[in-house]
């Protein structure tokens, strides 16, 4: 569906644009005027909250998960809109348009550097907040399902599990992902060895785009369908929706957690995980979560390695599939826990064992640190040697994580500019780096930079030329837009890490469709030359 130009003007008729958007009051008031100004948009004032409301701070902090951008000394945006409707956020791209304002956009706040709620390259800012627009619509007939960009994965799966046991989505890990961001960077789970990635497996969506006309995928064609699946948030266009594949798993699946420390061989299993994992059973996906533990000496800590699995069938087939590719892990069948798919999705989330599906439908994150991440792909095993340095490194920082994903199966099999997210064939593994602190600025600069120094050393035994990186593992330490000047060799230092060749089509569809860059931001993807 496509709403002329004239059509949208004539609906959001702008009366009131001040010459000066110099201050605060003028950017409001100019804003919530050209919103409210025809009756038909029927504009609640509860959704638009400006830096003097008494519920602004709550409102910003709601969904944001990095607390290192929630700091004083952070930028805050003049106002934060929450539209209740798709012609609202139409009404919200053709004001800020005509205005000048810039616009960030956020659907789950999940975004590791903030940028769907933070400028740091330009301001005034404001933020979309899609929230509120979270309906579901699942249809098991045509196994598939809308879903609105503000609903988070984990309200997604539970109204799958609702309507069918039989049915899932190859989606994210962490429940309160928002779908609408989680999907534009790729979006992997624990199915992802079997069904590919989120964005795999998106049949249609709409969106708002840079002239403020509302598309589906017919409308939009296919060049800015496919940037739009892996392309990241931020640089094409608004999600309104995504129209998503369903796939079918079984009524049982099993999951599994073993842990191993140092003293028990951790270094030699995961040597050895390295050299298995993208070859396993496309039904099994294990995972490796490692982090320091206090050890059994009182005082010293440790590292424990634990492999994290969701297997798509029964234990027995499970421990068939291990003792035949991965006997070193030694699983048994008292580690293996039979359960529902929509159940298993609560167990690798991490949830107590007696929590109920209830909870995915609670949207928020209740565990909110200061963090800072990046992220590598592996090729070929990393020597058992360089793992021990990697301990001795982990061992010096306070609350260091990293967690290593599995390839292989369906991610071998898809190409690499079939979407924008290119690390497919030849992917051992994925590997996040994480570290954590609790005490705001005071000693964050230590922990950035502890990570960094981790991040070279690893550099030999990682992908090269380039070293890829994930898009939603935001990394602004490979490189960032300027504000009002975007250069596409600037851009390539993080673009090629995220994109690989792909990078050069997203700057080719985004200088099609949005060549003024009205969606910004710190690592958008450029045009080729600006055009007001």
């Amino acid at each position: 569906m496509v709403f002329s130009i004239k059509h949208i003007f004539s609906l959001v008729s702008v009366l009131f644009l001040s010459a000066s958007l110099t201050t605060s009051v003028s950017v409001q008031e100019n804003f919530a005027k050209c919103l409210s100004v025809n009756s038909k948009l029927s504009i609640p004032i509860s959704t638009i909250y400006t830096n003097n409301s008494s519920s602004f701070t709550s409102i910003l902090q709601s969904s944001a998960q990095n607390l290192r951008y929630l700091v004083p000394s952070v930028p805050k945006p003049e106002i934060i809109f929450t539209p209740l409707t798709e012609f609202q956020v139409q009404a919200a791209v053709i004001c800020a348009r005509k205005l000048g304002i810039h616009v960030r956009v956020r659907s789950g706040g999940h975004d590791y550097e903030g940028v769907s709620y933070v400028s740091e390259i330009e301001s005034p800012f404001i933020i979309l907040d899609l929230a509120r627009l979270r309906s579901i619509s699942v249809d098991i007939r045509s196994s598939s399902a809308w879903v609105q960009a503000g609903a988070t994965i984990g309200e997604v799966y539970y109204r799958i599990a609702e309507k069918s046991k039989v049915h899932g989505f190859p989606a994210g890990l962490c429940t309160t992902l928002g779908i609408g961001g989680h999907i534009t960077g790729g979006a992997y789970g624990s199915m992802m060895r079997k069904f590919g990635l989120g964005a795999d497996n998106v049949i249609d969506a709409r969106i708002v785009d840079a002239n403020g006309r509302i598309l589906d995928r017919k409308a939009m064609g296919e060049d800015l369908f496919w940037a739009i699946r892996g392309g990241g948030g931020g640089s094409f266009g608004i999600i309104l929706s995504w129209k998503i594949k369903l796939v079918r798993v079984p009524a049982t699946v099993t999951v599994f957690t073993v842990t191993r420390t140092l003293e028990q061989g951790a270094t030699k299993l995961l040597y050895r995980w390295q050299q298995v994992a993208d070859k396993l059973d496309e039904n099994l996906f294990i995972r490796v979560l490692i982090q320091p533990v206090n050890g059994s000496r009182r005082g010293k800590r440790t590292i424990a390695t634990s492999y994290n699995a969701l297997f798509l069938g029964s234990a027995n087939r499970l421990l068939q599939v291990t003792k035949k590719s991965f006997p070193e892990l030694n699983l048994t069948r008292k580690d293996c826990i039979e359960t529902s798919w929509i159940k298993s999705v609560l167990y690798i989330a991490g949830f107590p064992s007696n929590t109920t599906p209830e909870v995915l439908l609670e949207a928020k994150s209740s565990r909110k640190v200061y963090f800072k991440a990046k992220s590598d792909f592996v090729q070929k095993p990393i020597p058992e040697t360089v793992l021990e340095g990697l301990w001795k490194r982990f061992l010096q920082e306070d609350n260091p994580l990293t967690i290593w994903n599995p390839y292989g199966g369906m991610m071998s099999k898809i190409s690499e500019s079939a979407t924008p997210f290119p690390h497919r064939k030849g992917t051992l593994f994925k590997i996040q780096y994480l570290t954590a602190w609790f005490d705001g600025n005071k000693n964050q600069q230590k922990h950035i930079n502890w990570i960094r120094k981790m991040y070279k050393y690893m550099g030999p035994y990682v992908s090269s030329s380039p070293r890829a990186a994930y898009v939603n593992y935001r990394d602004l330490d490979l490189g960032m837009n300027k504000k009002n000047h975007t250069s596409i060799n600037q851009a390539k230092m993080w673009g090629a890490k995220y994109y690989k060749d792909n990078f050069n089509r997203l700057v080719n569809v985004k200088t099609k469709f949005d060549p003024s860059n009205f969606f910004r931001h710190e690592q958008s993807i450029p045009p080729l030359s600006v055009k007001s």
